[in-house]
C-alpha cells in the first residue's frame, strides 16, 4: 500500500498532472538543496518525500494567470 494514497493527495491538489508536476519539482529541489519541511519521513526517496509534504499540507500548488504554475512551501 502506498503512503500517502493517491485519493488522499487528490483532495489536496485537484489534478493528477498538477500533483506529478509539483512532486517532481519539489523532489529536484530537495536533491539540490537538501532542505526538508517535515521532521520525519516514511519514504527514503525524494518523490515520496515530496508527496508526504503535500499530504501534510506543507506544500501547496498555486496557479497564476499568464505565468507558469508554481508550488510554495508553507
Amino acid at each position: 500500500m502506498l503512503y500517502p494514497s493517491i485519493d488522499s493527495l487528490l483532495t489536496k491538489i485537484d489534478s493528477k498532472y498538477s500533483l506529478v508536476s509539483v512532486a517532481a519539482k519539489r523532489a529536484r529541489n530537495m536533491q539540490i538543496q537538501q532542505n526538508t519541511l517535515l521532521d520525519k519521513y516514511v519514504s527514503h526517496k525524494y518523490v515520496g518525500k515530496a508527496l508526504e509534504e503535500i499530504h501534510a499540507e506543507k506544500l501547496h500548488f498555486k496557479t497564476t494567470a499568464g505565468q507558469e504554475d508554481t508550488y510554495a512551501a508553507k
